[in-house]
């Protein structure tokens, strides 16, 4: 198997999400980590076939990774490279990526011109929030492409333009017969008339992924189109007990540090042995996940106090006031 060396960081974000009860929030968490993304990035992006995990990291721009960019009109432009927004549309609802960054396109790259791929992952919770997943992802990804253009005019050079990925994960409320499914949605050219060539790098700029998940247990078949894609994203996002990380370590391999490794499976799970080590930045990013999702839910303050408690180990006077540092964040980003 492709397996990639996993690194401190990587490991730090699976401790907190082992640890969770697997809400969306806590997931984005152990996305950010590059080794995370290569195993995804490798099943579905198709310019990634034929390439190792290991290579696919090296094709991800660190100092583009941004966390909650703006997709709303007027905004998407604005934070490069993992700036903050500085600008507002006036009347119009701010909407965010969850996760955006770029990442080398080698088809279309060589030694003088890199050319990047757009990608946004999108974890949910629900597959049925409301309205239908496959729309807003196709939003999404019509922002994403329009961001890249930060002022049209007569001499507006169109093609400069990169495709675009918006990847959707989706845990819950999916309809027994397409759990664990994946569907794959894109630009193609349906008809020619008369004598023309079409060259597909012009029009091939957008491409929806919609993963589907399902349920806590994962009994696909090592033969099924897609099992290791769907087995990893079960592992993630319902988060076992003894046998999650012994899943992830087939896809990353943390074998190197064998003294932090004795401890995570002593402690079934990664326990405290990070945070004790100095992994704070890891863990105020799960905390910002859980404020935050646990404000769109409309979740009580109370229970989200509770929560923080419990998760990260923290007296009830530090989750009242990370609480209130992260909800006044987000009500400014509003």
């Amino acid at each position: 198997m492709d397996q990639l060396a996993g690194s401190m960081e990587a490991l730090s974000a699976l401790q907190i999400t082992s640890e969770m009860e697997g809400l969306d929030a806590e997931c984005k968490t152990v996305l950010y980590a590059k080794e995370v993304l290569a195993v995804i990035l490798q099943e579905v992006v198709e310019e990634y076939q034929g390439y190792s995990r290991r290579k696919i990291m090296e094709f991800i721009e660190d100092d583009s990774i941004s966390k909650q960019k703006e997709v709303s009109n007027g905004r998407t432009n604005t934070q490069i490279r993992g700036e903050n927004a500085e600008f507002v549309q006036l009347n119009e609802k701010v909407s965010y990526f969850d996760f955006v960054f770029r990442a080398k396109n080698p088809r279309l790259s060589n030694a003088r011109v890199t050319v990047n791929l757009h990608v946004d992952i999108e974890p949910q919770k629900s597959y049925r929030p409301g309205y239908p997943v496959e729309k807003r992802g196709i939003y999404y990804l019509s922002r994403r492409l329009a961001s890249q253009l930060t002022l049209v005019t007569n001499h507006t050079d169109y093609g400069i333009l990169e495709k675009c990925y918006s990847i959707w994960i989706c845990r819950d409320d999916i309809p027994v017969g397409e759990r664990y499914s994946v569907s794959f949605y894109e630009m193609m050219n349906t008809k020619n008339m008369g004598s023309c060539m079409t060259v597909k790098e012009n029009y091939d700029l957008m491409k929806l992924v919609v993963i589907r998940l399902g349920q806590s247990e994962f009994y696909g078949q090592e033969a099924d189109e897609g099992y290791h894609l769907l087995r990893f994203l079960n592992a993630i996002m319902y988060p076992h007990k003894k046998e999650f990380m012994d899943i992830v370590s087939d896809y990353i391999d943390f074998s190197d540090n064998q003294e932090l490794w004795q401890e995570v499976h002593d402690m079934f799970g990664l326990g405290q042995s990070i945070l004790e080590e100095g992994r704070e930045e890891g863990r105020e990013l799960g905390i910002q996940a859980l404020v935050t999702d646990h404000l769109e839910e409309n979740i009580p303050r109370e229970r989200s106090i509770v929560k923080l408690q419990r998760h990260f180990g923290i007296s009830k006077e530090q989750a009242e006031q990370y609480y209130e540092k992260y909800a006044l964040y987000t009500n400014m980003a509003k």
